[in-house]
Parts: C-alpha cells; sequence; structure tokens
C-alpha cells in the first residue's frame, strides 16, 4: 500500500501525479487536509483524471490495488485488521497535529497493518503533520519518500519529516 500525506497545493498536485499510475497499481491511501464538504468533490474530480478508481473512503473499505481511498474531511483515515484482512476505520476523535484528518494518524495505523509491505510519501504542504508518522513507518521497515523542496509549493510538511529522520529518498514530483 502507498501511503500519501499532502496539504497546501495538494490538489494541484494530486492532479498532476496520480493520473500517472495505472489500474493495477498497489491501493493509494491519501490524506489530504481538506474541509468535510470538498473531499467528496475532490474524490470524484481526480476519479474522472484517472485510470485507478478514486473516491471517498468509507468505514469497512479495504485497500485493494486499482483504487485510491481519500480521508473524508470529518476523519482520521486509519487502518485497523480484522483477522486476515485489513480494512479501514474512519475516526472522528481528536485532532493529531492540529489536523483532521491528520497523516500522522494514517501513517501510524500503515506502519501498524502493513509495516515492510507499504511506502511512505509526505508531499506539499505546511506544518508538521506527517513527520512522525512516516518517521514511524520507517521504523516498521516501509519505504518512506518526501517531496523535495524545488517542486513543493509549499516545503513544510517534507522538509518536517526529512529533519525527523525518517526519510529514505527525497525525490521531484516529476
Amino acid at each position: 500500500v502507498v501511503a500519501i500525506g499532502i496539504s497546501c497545493g495538494g490538489p494541484q498536485t494530486l492532479t498532476k501525479m496520480l493520473p500517472a499510475f495505472p489500474s493495477d497499481f498497489p491501493p493509494i491511501l491519501i490524506t489530504q487536509h481538506m474541509p468535510a464538504q470538498f473531499t467528496g468533490s475532490f474524490a470524484k474530480h481526480l476519479d474522472e483524471m484517472c485510470s485507478m478508481n478514486v473516491r471517498e473512503a468509507q468505514d469497512g473499505d479495504k485497500p485493494t490495488p486499482g483504487t485510491v481511498l481519500i480521508a473524508p474531511g470529518h476523519s482520521h483515515m486509519k487502518l485497523k485488521r480484522r483477522g486476515i484482512e485489513i480494512a479501514v476505520h474512519l475516526d472522528a476523535g481528536a485532532k493529531v497535529t492540529g489536523h483532521r484528518p491528520a497523516a500522522d494518524a494514517m501513517f501510524d495505523s500503515v506502519a501498524r497493518t502493513y509495516g515492510p509491505r507499504a511506502v511512505g510519501v509526505v508531499m506539499t504542504g505546511m506544518g508538521e503533520d506527517g513527520a512522525a508518522g512516516v518517521t514511524r513507518m520507517s521504523q516498521a521497515g516501509a519505504w518512506t519518500i518526501a517531496q523535495d523542496e524545488a517542486s513543493s509549493l509549499v516545503y513544510g510538511m517534507p522538509k518536517a519529516a526529512v529533519a525527523a529522520g525518517g526519510v529514505d529518498e527525497v525525490v521531484a514530483l516529476q
């Protein structure tokens, strides 16, 4: 699974990046800092552009190849293991690092459920959300990536992730 945390500049960045992935790409989970009234229509907009199926995550969704799940603006998107299956659990609890949804909440759950079978990506955005969680993903054996400063519209979140020491590779959006 690929887990992406993104904020300011995210819509423009994701519309450039996601259409490049083939329809059978591994599942992608995205926490985009965005108000609840916009995440559903944002997912529909991305779905029209992509060969992958993009939709707003719902409680119980299973990450499957060819699917992109966008965290709804009202809840953290976490993963929970149910027997041998892994499913989305939406958590409307307290904000994490000042956000709901928070990339840190998603990354923590991906580290616990997928460990080394995951990739964590911190992209353009303001603040430090994602830095601690992507570090935990790295500690669990996941490959971790941060977007570089030159291609980030706001180099806050990727910079914080790199500074936290949990990033394996820094790459340009291209």
